[in-house]
């Protein structure tokens, strides 16, 4: 029997040693791909938001990422857990990786341990008011968005904390996850993500969701730089730059487990 190496890390961590805090990913690095099926049934067993798994090609990386039920085409921070461990275990000292993934080239840069994602700014259309989100999260928005999540607008922080969704009726609307925000008391806008489609209930803290939420804030604020943070139980921080056409996505990272996986 076969053992490949595994590495579980805190991404986007309230701080730069705050364990139990920011989304926990499992990174596990291979020498060539193994079967789709054993891939998920990894990322199920392991039954985090997401485990990556990653195969060099040249001195980059091609990069996958699955929840426990599926393959998803972007992730922030198992990105962010994976570029911590080339930084830390497969090329100590790395200070930029460069991921092939289903949304193009992806990279990330390191400054300390502060590490910054480069990812694709994602668009979004107004949606209309509709009932059925009314009533899957309990509280009128103020505004609903179309993206690759549906954007939920609220006027304060408050309305994001207090709220306490329907998950059967979040399941059913159709999209990748709903995303609520709002401005922020001491930061520049907070935000939570229930996804139970893609089996996560709420995300702790959701990096590619911020490719949706810097261009919304930054155009709402009339600023390119803020400060993030995701109000899940569990709690995380980011700082964002919105580009244009791209986005910067940085955050901390805390190891918590290494070990090895019997397949």
């Amino acid at each position: 029997m076969a053992t490949i190496p595994i590495y579980q890390l805190d991404a986007f961590t309230l701080g730069a040693d705050a364990p139990f805090s920011g989304n926990p990913a499992a990174v596990c690095p291979l020498d060539n791909w193994l079967p789709d099926a054993t891939l998920q049934a990894i990322a199920a067993e392991n039954n985090l938001s997401e485990t990556a798994f990653l195969v060099p090609r040249g001195g980059d990386y091609n990069l996958r990422w699955f929840t426990p039920v599926a393959e998803v085409d972007i992730c922030g921070h198992a990105t962010l857990g994976s570029a911590y461990v080339i930084a830390h275990h497969l090329k100590p000292g790395a200070d930029t990786m460069r991921f092939h993934t289903r949304s193009g080239l992806l990279t990330v840069t390191r400054r300390g341990e502060l590490f910054t994602l480069d990812f694709p700014a994602l668009k979004r259309e107004r949606a209309p008011d509709d009932p059925d989100v009314v009533a899957a999260l309990g509280v009128a928005p103020v505004e609903i968005w179309h993206a690759m999540d549906l954007l939920v607008v609220y006027p304060r922080e408050a309305d994001i904390r207090d709220m306490r969704p329907d998950m059967a009726k979040v399941a059913a609307v159709k999209t990748r996850g709903v995303l609520v925000t709002a401005p922020g008391d001491d930061c520049d806008f907070v935000s939570r993500f229930f996804a139970p489609q893609s089996g996560i209930p709420e995300d702790p803290v959701t990096g590619s969701a911020h490719c949706i939420l810097t261009p919304y804030w930054a155009k709402r604020l009339g600023k390119t730089k803020m400060t993030a943070r995701q109000i899940s139980k569990r709690g995380g921080e980011l700082e964002v730059e919105d580009r244009g056409e791209r986005v910067l996505i940085s955050g901390r990272v805390t190891p918590y487990m290494e070990g090895r996986v019997r397949v």
